[in-house]
């Protein structure tokens, strides 16, 4: 073994206990946007599931409104013709869709704002999962290169994602 195998030896030596810092906090890192990314899909779909409500609620809103018109033209029909009991039961009809309308829309509207929370935390979520994934990305670079601005960076971005993902719970 030469004095130039010696060297090369005692440098591969020094720097692993660096590679090894770095291997650490890629793990941790990983393991962050992991969670991060499972609760910004959560989320994701949250949104969708609370659209979706929030249509089938205005589609019943709108059935509610058209079986109101309809009670009101068969009162006015009824009461042309003199029926005057007739009148009265689509009069009540007309009263109760008038009242269940207003709940059916009342709800869709709730359904809305809650889809728009869902999406502004998942959107929050994935904006902190692409700072977690471009802090593994230096990281990476980092133990490749051997140089420590690299390390910095990828934590450096890392404590950005986790804090930008960390925000979702201020949202309302």
């Amino acid at each position: 073994m030469g004095p130039d195998d010696e060297l090369e030896e005692a440098i591969e030596k020094a720097h692993a206990p660096f590679e090894r810092r770095v291997g650490a906090t890629i793990a941790i890192i990983a393991a962050a946007l992991a969670l991060v990314s499972v609760f910004g899909h959560i989320e994701t779909t949250e949104e969708l599931l609370l659209q979706q409500k929030a249509a089938d609620q205005w589609a019943f809103h709108q059935s509610k409104s058209i079986r109101r018109y309809q009670s009101e033209v068969a009162a006015d029909v009824l009461s042309a013709l003199k029926d005057t009991a007739g009148a009265a039961r689509y009069r009540e009809n007309y009263d109760k869709y008038e009242k269940d309308a207003e709940k059916t829309l009342d709800l869709a509207r709730d359904l809305q704002r809650e889809s728009a929370v869902a999406g502004r935390r998942a959107l929050r979520l994935h904006l902190g999962e692409i700072f977690l994934e471009m802090a593994i990305v230096f990281s990476s670079l980092a133990v490749l290169t051997g140089r420590r601005a690299f390390w910095w960076s990828g934590m450096a971005g890392g404590a950005i994602g986790f804090v930008v993902a960390a925000t979702v719970f201020v949202i309302r």
